[in-house]
């Protein structure tokens, strides 16, 4: 059977492979449905003007409201896209380090990371405690 860790030993609070072995998968899954999202909204925000969508190939000139709602509407699909790409940064982050044993160590404070929290975000590289400090840092 092949090891899903690249090397046999871990850092301090990561999860063994046997542990880290259910969000391998569940990090999977989840890689291939983020990377299918990305895929639509690249294609829905960068190939498609109004005309395109609703069917009217006509050259005929449309109302400025319309054109400026299609530009919120692909600076909205860029967004979205921008936020997805970062997240599946993330989940390849998470996979290097289940590959590496580091899964599962806070990459703060070095702590374990509950299972809990990883169910909820298996990309997470961070603990409970040091996501509050940070998120109160940031509140100032």
């Amino acid at each position: 059977m092949r090891s899903i860790m690249g090397t046999t030993g871990s850092k301090k609070g990561a999860y063994t492979q046997e542990e880290a072995r259910p969000f391998h998968d569940k990090l999977r899954v989840l890689r291939a449905r983020v990377v299918g999202d990305t895929t639509h909204l690249a294609e829905g925000a960068l190939n498609q003007s109004r005309g395109e969508s609703s069917g009217d190939l006509s050259k005929m000139p449309i109302h400025m409201a319309d054109i400026g709602s299609d530009a919120y509407e692909q600076e909205f699909s860029l967004d979205l896209l921008a936020a997805e790409q970062a997240t599946l940064t993330e989940i390849d982050s998470a996979l290097a380090r289940i590959e590496a044993g580091e899964y599962g160590a806070c990459v703060n404070c070095g702590k374990r990371i509950k299972k809990t929290r990883l169910h909820a975000i298996p990309f997470t590289p961070i603990c409970i405690d040091c996501a509050t400090e940070r998120d109160q840092e940031s509140r100032g």
